[in-house]
C-alpha cells in the first residue's frame, strides 16, 4: 500500500513512518515548504495544511490511502478545509483516510470509563474538534473508507507531553504536576500508536473511531514521580496551580494537563487485534527513554 502521511516528520508520524515501512508498505511523506521528509519515505512531497490546493494535489491517484497525523492547527475552519482538500480526491474511490483527533474531546469522564461509543463533551482546547471529526466520518457515505482515530497522552522516544514533566522535574528539582495531583491521564506508547494506524488502514470499516489507549487511567502523580527519577531528582513535589500555570503555558493547555479521564479501547483492541506491548508510561519515563 502507498500511504500519504500529514506530519510524517511528526512525533507521531515518523513512528508510523517506520511502522508501515517494516510493514511493507511504501509513505510519501507531505511535509510543509523547505522541511526535510521523514526517514524512511519512498517519495517526500510539499504541502500545508493552510494551502488546500496543495493537500488535495497532494492525493494523486498512486496514493492508496491517507493519513492526517499532523498536529490540528486550533483553526476550525482552516481544518474543515484541510479535511475537504484531502477527502476530495478519495471520494467514490474507497480508499482509506485516517484523521487523528484524541481523548480530550471526550472531556472529564468521572468516575466511570469512557469508551469508543462514548458521546464527546471537548473541553477548550479541542472545542470544534468533534465537528471535524463528524465532517470526516461523513465522508464513509461519498465513499471514502474514513475513520477517527484517538490517540491517549503519547509517550516513547523520550518526546511529547511527558517530556514537559521531564524538563520540570530538572528545573524544580522535583515532581511538578498541574492542579490536583490524583487526576489521570490515559496513556498510550508513541509505537503502539503507530501499529494501530496500521491495524486501522488494514482493517477498519469506514466510518468508525477508535481509541488509541494502551493505560486507561495513570495518575499523574506516578508521572510526575517518574520524571523525577529520570533526572536524579529527589525533590518535594510541586502543585501548580491551575491559574498560575495558566499564565506560563495558556489557559485551554493549563486545564487540559490538569483533565482527568479515564477511557479504555476495548472495543479497539477487540475488533481490530490490537495489542499494545511497549512498557507502560511510568516506567518508560523513570527507567525507559526519558532516562
Amino acid at each position: 500500500m502507498r500511504v500519504l502521511v500529514i506530519g510524517a516528520g511528526g512525533y507521531a508520524g515518523s513512528a508510523l513512518t517506520e511502522r508501515l515501512v517494516e510493514a511493507g508498505h511504501e509513505v510519501v511523506a507531505l511535509v510543509r515548504p523547505g522541511r526535510t521528509g521523514s526517514p524512511g519515505a519512498a517519495e517526500v512531497r510539499q504541502g500545508d495544511l493552510a494551502d488546500a490546493a496543495s493537500l488535495t494535489a497532494a492525493v494523486s491517484p498512486d496514493v492508496d490511502a491517507v493519513v492526517n497525523a499532523a498536529t490540528p492547527s486550533g483553526d476550525a475552519a482552516l481544518d474543515a478545509a484541510a479535511v475537504d482538500a484531502l477527502t476530495a480526491p478519495l471520494r467514490g474511490s474507497g480508499r482509506p483516510f485516517v484523521y487523528t483527533s484524541g481523548v480530550w474531546v471526550l472531556g472529564a469522564t468521572g468516575t466511570g470509563t469512557l469508551d469508543e461509543d462514548a458521546p464527546t463533551d471537548p473541553i477548550p482546547i479541542v472545542g470544534y474538534r468533534p465537528e471535524i471529526e463528524r465532517r470526516v466520518l461523513a465522508t464513509a457515505a461519498d465513499g471514502v473508507r474514513a475513520t477517527v482515530v484517538r490517540p491517549g497522552i503519547v509517550h516513547g522516544r523520550g518526546g511529547g507531553i511527558p517530556a514537559m514533566l521531564v524538563g520540570w522535574a530538572a528545573e524544580d528539582g522535583g515532581p511538578r504536576v498541574v492542579g490536583d495531583p490524583s487526576v489521570r491521564w490515559p496513556m498510550v506508547d508513541v509505537d503502539d500508536l503507530g501499529d494501530l494506524y496500521a491495524a486501522v488502514l488494514a482493517d477498519a470499516p469506514a466510518g468508525t473511531v477508535w481509541h488509541a489507549v494502551a493505560e486507561p487511567a495513570v495518575p499523574v502523580r506516578d508521572l510526575a514521580a517518574a520524571a523525577a527519577r529520570a533526572t536524579g531528582a529527589d525533590g518535594a513535589e510541586r502543585v501548580w496551580a491551575v491559574e498560575d500555570a495558566a499564565m506560563e503555558l495558556g489557559e485551554p493547555f493549563a486545564e487540559a494537563l490538569a483533565l482527568d479521564q479515564s477511557v479504555g479501547a476495548e472495543i479497539t483492541r477487540e475488533r481490530l487485534g490490537w495489542s499494545p506491548s511497549r512498557p507502560g508510561a511510568v516506567a518508560d519515563l523513570g527507567e525507559g527513554s526519558y532516562a
